[in-house]
């Protein structure tokens, strides 16, 4: 059997506004729903055609992303290690994703799953919950407190 490699690495803030921040593909003109309409502020992650909704435990602060891209199912992170995992299915016409934020809208850095389109599976996990939250009661904002990985993969690799 082979073990997945990774193909890929990026590090990106995402500003957290409302609980919230979103992943969509960068192409979003045709998305019949664009982020943030029909976010569900209920779940860790949801997704919607060509985008993925992440919920943040923190009101507003700027979270840590590291983005990985596998050439198959990247190992099983220890589940201890992590406030909240999630899997969902995700659909890119162009191969790149934008960070979204309640507050400011799109976010300049892209994400680059692969030079096209294609289907992925995604694995989400994060941790620092307790802390970004606390720290939305008190002074109000920070930055990296709250970090994610998110790990996309090639359906069907």
């Amino acid at each position: 059997m082979l073990v997945a490699q990774l193909v890929r690495q990026q590090r990106v803030d995402a500003y957290v506004g409302y609980h919230a921040f979103g992943l969509q593909e960068s192409d979003d003109a045709d998305l019949p729903v664009p982020f943030p309409d029909d976010f569900d502020h209920s779940a860790f992650l949801s997704a919607h055609p060509g985008r993925l909704d992440i919920t943040s435990g923190g009101h507003t602060h700027t979270a840590t992303v590291t983005v990985e891209v596998w050439d198959g199912p990247p190992p099983q992170e220890d589940p201890s290690g992590w406030d909240e995992q999630a899997e969902a299915d995700f659909e890119s016409t162009s191969g790149q994703v934008a960070v979204w934020s309640m507050h400011t809208g799109r976010a300049d850095d892209v994400i680059v799953l692969g030079n096209s389109g294609g289907a992925w599976r995604v694995r989400v996990s994060c941790t620092g919950r307790a802390e970004a939250a606390a720290l939305s009661e008190g002074e109000g904002t920070g930055h990296g407190v709250e970090r994610y990985l998110i790990r996309f993969w090639p359906v069907g690799a």
